[in-house]
Order: structure tokens, then C-alpha cells, then sequence
């Protein structure tokens, strides 16, 4: 039963009943009724995201959740393995057949990069296992550029070791002067003191000091693609190019034994000790050029000399004195 309030009529010195309107009671029951449904309706969002409410379909989909996330698991531990296996084929290819066949080591920079689109992955993000799939997805793509990169370098190994002897033939790998005329290595590669100036400078070949008309011999197979005098202080000489990035030079001959574009063999005369050009005395400045980069002749000569005496000339070509030219 509802109660019944009263009001005081202090006009009438007595208590009134209170009188609610009807339209008043109807919001009131219109309130309750919203309120409820609200209620309601949150109670049973919250029920549905738990566990209690779970239909045999969300079930599925979440044994399908964690049978992916298991496979993605399983998939970072197999390319784990993979990254082993390519970095060791990587150590040998930089370690082993780059070094065998003269060429340089491939930087990780080239090796080992990524892919810079940042909307290359965008599709993948904003889903609950997002982080998962991009990481999986990244080391994917950067494993097979690691690949490609490694099978374009073995097919350039490849290429090489079909034309290895011809590669042998072609490396500078004997001295232009034979010891028998050789008076002696009047200095080396490196920075040595100008015979003109007094300053200290590069010096970027070798001088070996012998009689004038002594033969100068080609020291690699190649091409003759320079013998002229037209080069600033070398006087005559002679560049021959013997492929595989190898280039030697000859300078302050006396004279000629070949021409250009003629066709040389390693021991080949290809000229004459002379003193032309800027020289303080008879000689033969020899330089070796791989890939338009000078080098230390010193390195190459293991085609006509022993052990004994590649020593003897080492210790005198590393002495820091005074050059010839």
C-alpha cells in the first residue's frame, strides 16, 4: 500500500494530504523504465565480452587465435635458424670466395637492409596481434633481400671462378725488372720524401733502380692502352689494363718494345729503363691500379721470386727514404 504524505496549512491551522499529479507519476515511471533498459542494456554488454556468454563460434575463433599465434611462434624459431645459416654463408662469402677472388666484402649496410616504404606494413596495423604479424612480417622480407643479395654475389663468384685462369693470368704478379738487372728497390709504396721539393708526399708506386736499356717486363696479361710521354713527370710510359679491375703502369723509359692497343703476356719486354720525365736517375716507377684505386705492388708479386727475397725486397721498399721521381 502506498503511503500518504501530508503538508501543514499554516492559513488553516491544519494538515492537508499531498496530491500527486498524474502526469508526474508517469515521468517518473517513464524514468525508472529508461533507467532500467540502460541498466540493462551495459549488464549484458559486459556479460557478452565475458567468458559466460561465449558462443561455440567465439570459442573457434579464439582456439584459431592462439593456433596462429603458436605458428607465428614456431615460424620467428625456424628463421632463427635460417638467419644462422645465412650469416655463416655470408661470413664465407665475404671471408672466403670475395677474398679468393680479389673482390670486396659486401657491407651490411647493403646486406642486411630493410625496406624504407613505412606504408609498406600499414594494412597490418591495428589489430590485437598486430605487433606479432609486423615483426614476423619484417624479418620475412629483410631474410629473403638477405637472400637475393647472397644469390646475386655467388653468381658473380660463379662468373669469376669460370674465368679464374684467366684472372691468374691477368693479376700483376711479377716485378717489371728482373732482379739479375736490378741495382736495387730505391723505394716503396707510401709516403716517402720528394727528391725536388724535400716534402713529404705519397708516393704511389714502387721504384726499382737499374741500369738505362734494362728491360721492363709486362708484369700481367692485358692490353697495351698507353705508351706515350703525354702524362705530367712520367715521361714515357706505359699503362697496360689487364681486365678484372687491374691496371699497371710504367714510367721514365727509355724507350718502346710495344704500342697501343697491342696485346701482352706477363713477362712479355715491353720497353726499357730510362731516366725521361721528372726522375733523379735511371729507374722504373711501376704502380698497380684495382678498380681506379692505387695499391701496394708489394702485394702482387708472388710470380717470380722466393719467400727469402719477397722479405728482402719488403724490408727495403717499407724503409721511408727519398724516391726517384
Amino acid at each position: 500500500m502506498a503511503k500518504v504524505k501530508y503538508y501543514y496549512d499554516s492559513e488553516n491551522l491544519a494538515y492537508k494530504k499531498i496530491k500527486t499529479r498524474k502526469r508526474i507519476k508517469f515521468g517518473y515511471a517513464v524514468l525508472f523504465l529508461v533507467a532500467s533498459s540502460l541498466f540493462g542494456f551495459l549488464v549484458f554488454v559486459l556479460l557478452i565480452n565475458t567468458s559466460y556468454f561465449e558462443t561455440p563460434k567465439d570459442r573457434l575463433q579464439a582456439r584459431e587465435i592462439e593456433n596462429l599465434q603458436l605458428q607465428y611462434s614456431i615460424l620467428n624459431k625456424k628463421m632463427d635458424e635460417i638467419d644462422a645459416v645465412a650469416e655463416a654463408i655470408e661470413d664465407r662469402d665475404d671471408n672466403i670466395y670475395r677474398v679468393y677472388f680479389n673482390k670486396t666484402e659486401i657491407p651490411d649496410s647493403i646486406r642486411k637492409s630493410g625496406f624504407r616504404d613505412i606504408k609498406r606494413y600499414k594494412d597490418l596495423e591495428g589489430y590485437n596481434n598486430s605487433k606479432l604479424v609486423l615483426t614476423t612480417t619484417k624479418r620475412i622480407d629483410k631474410l629473403s633481400k638477405q637472400l637475393a643479395v647472397q644469390s646475386k654475389s655467388l653468381d658473380e663468384i660463379l662468373k669469376l671462378a669460370g674465368a679464374k685462369g684467366n684472372l691468374l693470368l691477368a693479376i700483376p704478379a711479377i716485378q717489371p725488372v728482373q732482379n739479375e738487372n736490378l741495382r736495387r728497390v730505391a723505394s716503396g709504396f707510401g709516403y716517402r720524401t720528394d727528391p725536388f721539393t724535400k716534402v713529404r708526399k705519397m708516393h704511389n708506386g714502387m721504384d726499382f733502380a737499374a741500369n738505362t736499356g734494362a728491360p721492363i717486363y709486362a708484369t700481367g696479361d692485358g692490353v697495351v692502352v698507353r705508351a706515350d710521354n703525354a702524362a705530367s713527370g712520367f715521361g714515357n710510359h706505359i699503362v697496360i689494363r689487364h681486365g678484372f679491375g687491374y691496371e699497371s703502369l710504367y714510367a721514365h723509359l727509355s724507350k718502346y718494345n710495344c704500342k697501343p692497343g697491342q696485346r701482352v703476356k706477363r713477362g712479355d719486354i715491353i720497353g726499357y729503363v730510362g731516366s725521361t720525365g721528372r726522375s733523379e736517375g735511371p729507374h722504373c716507377h711501376y704502380e698497380v691500379h684495382k678498380d681506379g684505386q692505387v695499391v701496394n705492388p708489394l702485394n702482387f708479386y708472388y710470380g717470380n721470386i722466393s719467400a727469402v727475397e719477397y722479405v728482402a725486397i719488403s724490408h727495403l721498399a717499407n724503409l721511408e727514404n727519398q724516391s726517384l721521381d
